[in-house]
């Protein structure tokens, strides 16, 4: 690569205006580490006028993020827009095949168009970089790719998303709702002001764990149809409940292989409160993977906000600007395999389940009742009456049972008059 670099910025939110700051700043540091000169020559966003963080250079500012590549000779692109298709893809598209280095935090475009966006990028002989993707400032991609590279891994997990990590611990720590956290969050830049649902969903975690499994299984990007689930369910009284038992409410996002085939999910799981994973609290994130001959490695680190994320987006630069042109997932595209999906059906936990009940006689005999045809046998009970409102919580943790027991067993409720609302279900950590 040629001694000055000129570098374009695409999208202009937090993510990128932070970058673009970052940028300006480190310029000599860069050039100190990699003896390369760069130069933002092009920045796009929507709106010019937009009340920014940092200022920007209004000359080098286009409405129009395609315009860019015929006024410059792009060598190295930032796309920050964050969509999974529409502008997102085609201005990543467009530059691979103009022979332009792509650095992207983007999950949502890898976890659904990564195979044929790395194709395109070697065939046209430069990277695609996505370290920001999965797991904020933690460089866990390319410890992946590089540092377990001879290691065979067979699982891969632990909370991958910041936001909902410090909705969790602060519900417990500050005995506050779901509602009253979100907020809080919102305000701090944790969550989207406008529209937080794909943190909250689960949908968020769940593209960084198809991106994970890609890379520590040599596989493509699986389009198996998978559990996920948010944490949006889960009530202050359930995190006072998992208190009590000694255990903790944590979003944690799992990928294995199960007899030869692939099992991906992302749900709330209730852990040990000593256990490691059960200490990692805020908007911390913990990456775990379990591989031979290396054992059990931990990376863990700021996984929400713009300041981790620019971090991994400057290391991958570093590494573009330093002549390494790599596989983005590791390997060639060619020896990339598609991996059959784990049947969800079988997946098996300990269960944890909430019954809002009228505090009759028979109820808490009818529950247990149901639960044994359908083979689920009950570990521990806790019932708290409310005399008042002749109602009652009754709480059941369960030995392992299979997915599709307690999916069946758990519609029949449904329809009971005496069951006030749907069970709330929380998987137990195995």
């Amino acid at each position: 690569m040629k001694n000055k670099v000129n570098v374009a910025i695409i999208g202009l939110g937090q993510i990128g205006i932070y970058l673009y700051n970052e940028l300006i700043k480190k310029k000599k540091d860069i050039e100190k580490k990699t003896g390369k000169k760069i130069q933002v020559v092009a920045i796009s966003a929507k709106n010019k006028k937009k009340k920014r963080r940092f200022k920007i250079d209004k000359k080098i500012f286009y409405s129009n993020p395609f315009k860019i590549f015929k006024d410059h000779k792009i060598d190295i692109l930032f796309e920050s827009i964050g969509l999974s298709d529409g502008v997102s893809k085609k201005v990543v598209e467009l530059a691979l095949r103009n022979k332009t280095n792509v650095i992207t935090p983007n999950k949502a475009l890898i976890a659904k168009h990564g195979d044929y966006l790395a194709k395109l990028a070697e065939k046209n002989k430069v990277n695609l970089e996505f370290e920001a993707s999965v797991a904020g400032g933690i460089p866990i991609l390319r410890t992946i790719k590089e540092g377990l590279a001879t290691n065979k891994i067979s699982k891969v997990y632990g909370i991958l998303n910041g936001t909902t990590n410090y909705i969790l611990s602060e519900m417990e720590n500050n005995n506050e709702t779901f509602d009253k956290v979100l907020q809080k969050a919102q305000k701090l830049g944790y969550a989207e002001p406008g529209n937080p649902k794909l943190d909250l969903n689960g949908f968020d975690a769940f593209a960084k764990i198809r991106i994970l499994s890609a890379l520590s299984f040599n596989a493509k990007i699986s389009k198996n149809k998978c559990i996920m689930e948010g944490i949006e369910n889960i009530k202050l009284e359930d995190i006072k409940i998992a208190n009590q038992l000694g255990l903790r409410v944590k979003l944690l996002g799992i990928s294995k292989i199960i007899n030869g085939r692939l099992f991906e999910t992302v749900h709330p799981c209730l852990v040990n409160k000593n256990s490691y994973i059960g200490n990692v609290n805020g908007v911390m994130n913990a990456v775990i993977t379990e591989g031979k001959p290396v054992g059990e490695s931990v990376l863990q680190g700021e996984g929400a906000g713009p300041g981790p994320t620019s971090s991994s987006l400057l290391s991958d630069l570093l590494s573009i600007l330093r002549g390494n042109i790599k596989y983005p997932f590791g390997i060639s595209s060619i020896k990339r395999k598609s991996i059959k999906a784990f049947n969800n059906d079988n997946y098996t936990n300990s269960l944890y389940l909430r019954f809002e009940v009228n505090d009759k006689q028979g109820v808490l005999s009818l529950i247990t009742n149901r639960l044994a045809k359908y083979k689920i046998s009950v570990k521990r009970i806790i019932q708290t009456p409310d005399k008042k409102n002749k109602k009652a919580t009754i709480v059941i943790i369960t030995h392992k049972t299979t997915e599709i027991n307690a999916k069946n067993c758990l519609t029949i409720f449904k329809k009971n008059k005496n069951v006030l609302k749907f069970p709330t279900l929380i998987r137990l950590y195995n």
